[in-house]
């Protein structure tokens, strides 16, 4: 007993303090993201999680209370052997879920076709409308072996695995891969979304707030997939122009000293 007692302590301790620790680190970026895209998938996340709780909720609390009630020390609990149909019953076990069903199948679809990754934004985030005189920023990303290249045609620079987009303004991806197939995902921006070598696959996004933010490569694509992570800036219109002119003195710098 003695040695039992010593060892379960530090196994508890070592679980909350893990348990602590993932706590303390985690931000719940799936819930509280960055980017309106995001956010409205977080939306449909939960929304479809209270959904399933209408019938997860009531039947862990009937089982609970059955268990309770009709425990064998219970005299008093009716018993019926005999009992094996009721109409109402029936009608409330399979109505309640097939509306259930039917409202997600519904939200799936309408929410399914609203974040289609290829189609334009609409808005800029639940309060503010999408100006249509404003141009969506179009960045061409690359997943490479292993690490992402960003090129952006407008203004003729190019980054590896360093991306940023000015703070409200749409932004347009269009991936691709080398020679691997790669997820690119920015959790604080939007969905994830596959580069694949031969093709082209697009996204549409927004950033609504600064910071900087952790990208990467969601899914195994081979060795040394993880590592293949970068940094995504959200930036204000004046810290997107000095941006943009840092890549720019970097570059030429690099080709006078090539």
């Amino acid at each position: 007993m003695p040695k039992s007692t010593e060892t379960r302590g530090p196994v508890w301790l070592a679980a909350a303090a893990l348990l602590a620790t993932l706590t303390g680190c985690s931000k719940a970026v799936v819930l509280n993201p960055a980017g309106d895209v995001a956010a409205q998938s977080g939306d449909l996340v939960v929304t479809a999680t209270l959904l399933m709780l209408i019938i997860i909720v009531p039947v862990i609390l009937l089982t609970l209370l059955f268990a309770w009630k009709y425990r064998q020390t219970n005299a008093e609990a009716e018993y019926d052997p005999e009992w094996h149909h009721s109409t109402a019953l029936e009608l409330v076990i399979w109505s309640v879920p097939l509306i259930i069903i039917i409202a997600l199948g519904a939200l799936t679809w309408i929410s399914t076709h609203k974040l289609d990754p290829y189609r334009p934004l609409d808005r800029i985030s639940a309060s503010k409308p999408l100006d249509p005189n404003v141009k969506p920023l179009e960045v061409q990303v690359v997943a490479l072996d292993w690490k992402w290249m960003f090129i952006y045609p407008e203004q003729g620079i190019a980054t590896v695995n360093e991306l940023a987009a000015p703070v409200d303004r749409p932004i347009r991806f269009k991936l691709t891969a080398s020679h691997t197939m790669s997820a690119f995902y920015v959790p604080d921006l939007a969905g994830m979304i596959y580069a694949m070598p031969g093709m082209q696959t697009e996204l549409n996004a927004v950033i609504n707030q600064e910071g900087v933010f952790k990208g990467l490569n969601s899914h195994y694509s081979g060795a040394g997939f993880s590592g293949m992570t970068f940094k995504f800036h959200g930036l204000r219109n004046e810290g997107w122009d000095g941006w943009v002119q840092k890549a720019k003195e970097e570059g030429e710098e690099r080709n006078r000293v090539s």
